[in-house]
């Protein structure tokens, strides 16, 4: 199970963001994306609260397998994919992240000790919508910006794979890919969502773009924890 990012959109196909590593096959550990194997293109995935089996449609581990991708840092947080939605259920989605609302675009990353926000929705929470809003910061950036480790309260946790990120104006920045044991013990290491979405749109997926929220950008995460607690204020 993991937690989708964003809504994405090429004419009337409507697509859903998750990490590419959640169609993986081979262990945890295996997350360099141009070794590790994939359940295949057309593999079916179950949506929560779709009536249909969405379709695994892109995925960036096996396109970079098919074109010989051998740059490193692509090769290790190039971690992307999408989802096509049955046309069925594409009149009931609505592209807003739970809690904060937005995403207002595509964004930048900032330096270290730029402020982040993510909603993960593993779970192993057991439902307790308090615990998925996070506020966090940015405390390291790979070399090529392919990467960003982020602390946040709490840490993503098995399950929140896949979810997205976004700046503090509510730019679309990332996607979560995995959970640090060293040297940031409990941090997250996020995928540039930037350079893989352009990654994509580089190898046959031109026309897909985000799709923006329709609920305005708001990012009290005080008032998000109270709302999942069923406490108004």
């Amino acid at each position: 199970q993991c937690t989708s990012n964003f809504i994405f959109q090429d004419g009337s196909t409507v697509y859903i963001g998750q990490a590419a590593h959640c169609s993986g096959t081979g262990a945890a550990t295996e997350t360099n994306g141009c070794e590790a194997e994939s359940l295949p293109i057309g593999t079916p995935v179950e949506v929560d609260g779709a009536t249909q089996p969405g379709t695994l449609a892109y995925n960036s581990w096996i396109t970079m397998q098919q074109k010989g991708e051998t740059d490193e840092e692509t090769c290790a947080y190039n971690d992307f994919a999408l989802v096509k939605l049955d046309s069925a259920d594409v009149p009931n989605v609505n592209p807003s992240v739970p809690a904060f609302g937005g995403p207002t675009g595509m964004g930048n990353w900032g330096g270290t000790g730029s402020t982040v926000y993510t909603y993960g929705n593993s779970s192993l929470r057991g439902g307790v919508m308090a615990l998925s809003p996070k506020q966090g910061i940015v405390v390291q950036n790979s070399p090529e910006g392919w990467s960003h480790d982020v602390y946040t309260l709490t840490p993503g946790i098995p399950g929140d794979s896949g979810s997205g990120f976004l700046n503090a104006t509510g730019g679309a920045i990332g996607v979560l890919s995995t959970v640090q044991l060293a040297p940031l013990a409990g941090s997250n290491g996020v995928g540039d969502l930037p350079k893989e979405l352009a990654y994509a749109q580089a190898n046959g997926f031109s026309g897909v773009n985000l799709v923006p929220g329709t609920e305005p950008w708001n990012p009290d995460v005080v008032g998000a924890v109270l709302k999942g607690l069923g406490i108004k204020l």
